[in-house]
């Protein structure tokens, strides 16, 4: 079979390849402690699935329009405008099967083969891999601990050209857990109406940081227009394999999103709709609790790690996420990955798979119980003690 040549420019998400190695171990009888996945280990709350159970009992089990369900969509507008204070009513918002579709619809609408598209490097690896596939110029802004992994804005602006059509910003950050400052948002915003670019705010894990208020981009003048909010379900309400997500952006391009919904994906799940109309709608008592949880285990592991030999972690301050700095222990960080799963039992991420510049570092995840966050650290205490005899 011969396939078309812009499948070798398609990259992959590795937390999930390594998920597949551990359980692969377990299988064989070996016991793994997962921190690679960033998936709450909490069940979606029970009234959200209720609401589900009603949806599909009611008959939303047709096809909707392919913007999403208007209630459903009036209600992210109006919660998003009121919390964010982004400007914006339903026919801003797009409801898509989880937030991924955000990234590449919002690509495919704005860019033309050549056009240059800034992402953090390390992050997410889906923005390097969307905009490589379309054949644009991904272009690293590289995020460094000295700096509390917030934006370079010197380097932002040398790397500006003609040619630059998108910045991605993602706050709080995957995999470092850093929050961009308020001030960096707002010179951010400033340079992307100097320099006429818009903005992809991936913005999944704002309701999980530990100090402050999330600061949206689209929330400052004259940026609604400019910005693509990417938002969702999956993080806050711990709704992973629901598939749930939105966009909320400029009412022209989001007639352009709807179309390519059309194309893609008819529409997302209606009864899906219904329940994520019910997690807004409900109390937040449950998503207050997780976050709370996620601050206990962030000091526990933030702690354990900076006691092990030749590592040092910074404090996240969103997400759950632990992204310590491991070059102390002279391993490269994917062959340090590897051998704490088959030797440690222990599955995390080589900061490589968050892109080069995550060389020197692993990424945690804390959204496993603190039992099994301590264990692990003990774990790992042992086998990197044997290693540096």
């Amino acid at each position: 079979m011969r396939f078309a040549q812009r499948l070798s420019r398609l990259g992959t998400e590795t937390a999930f390849e390594v998920l597949a190695r551990a359980q692969a171990l377990e299988a064989q009888g070996k016991r793994v402690i997962h921190l690679e996945i960033g998936e709450p280990d909490f069940d979606t709350p029970q009234y959200i699935r209720k609401a589900a159970a009603d949806a599909l009992e009611a008959g939303f089990t047709h096809y909707g329009p392919s913007a999403g369900l208007p209630e459903f969509r009036g209600l992210i507008a109006e919660q998003w405008s009121r919390d964010r204070a982004i400007p914006c009513d339903a026919d801003n918002v797009i409801v898509t099967p989880g937030a991924k579709p955000i990234m590449f619809f919002a690509m495919l609408a704005l860019l033309e083969e050549g056009d240059e598209v800034l992402y953090p490097n390390p992050g997410f690896p889906i923005y390097e891999s969307v905009a490589n596939f379309l054949n644009a110029r991904a272009i690293p802004l590289v995020l460094r601990e000295q700096n509390g992994f917030d934006l370079d804005l010197q380097e932002l602006e040398s790397k500006l050209t003609s040619r630059t059509r998108l910045l991605v910003l993602n706050s709080p950050h995957n995999p470092t857990g850093a929050v961009l400052k308020p001030e960096t948002v707002q010179a951010v915003a400033a340079l992307a109406r100097k320099h006429d670019f818009h903005i992809l705010s991936d913005e999944i894990y704002a309701r999980i940081q530990y100090e402050g208020r999330h600061l949206s981009i689209a929330s400052l003048p004259g940026m609604a227009e400019r910005t693509i909010v990417l938002d969702g379900f999956s993080k806050t309400y711990a709704m992973t394999g629901w598939r749930l997500g939105f966009g909320i952006m400029e009412k022209q391009l989001a007639k352009h999103v709807a179309r390519l919904m059309t194309n893609s994906n008819s529409c997302t799940a209606t009864f899906v709709q219904k329940a994520g109309h019910a997690a807004l709608a409900g109390g937040q008592a449950e998503v207050h609790a997780m976050v709370e949880e996620f601050r206990v285990r962030r000091g526990v592991i933030v702690d354990g790690l900076n006691a092990l030999p030749g590592v040092s972690c910074f404090m996240p301050r969103g997400a759950f996420y632990a992204f310590p700095n491991i070059t102390g222990t002279g391993m490269k960080s994917g062959e340090l990955a590897k051998l704490m799963l088959e030797e440690a039992g222990v599955a995390c991420l080589s900061g490589t798979a968050f892109g080069a510049a995550g060389e020197g570092y692993l990424r945690f995840s804390y959204a496993n119980s603190t039992e099994n966050i301590r264990t692990a650290l003990t774990w790992l205490g042992e086998y990197l003690s044997v290693r540096a005899k």
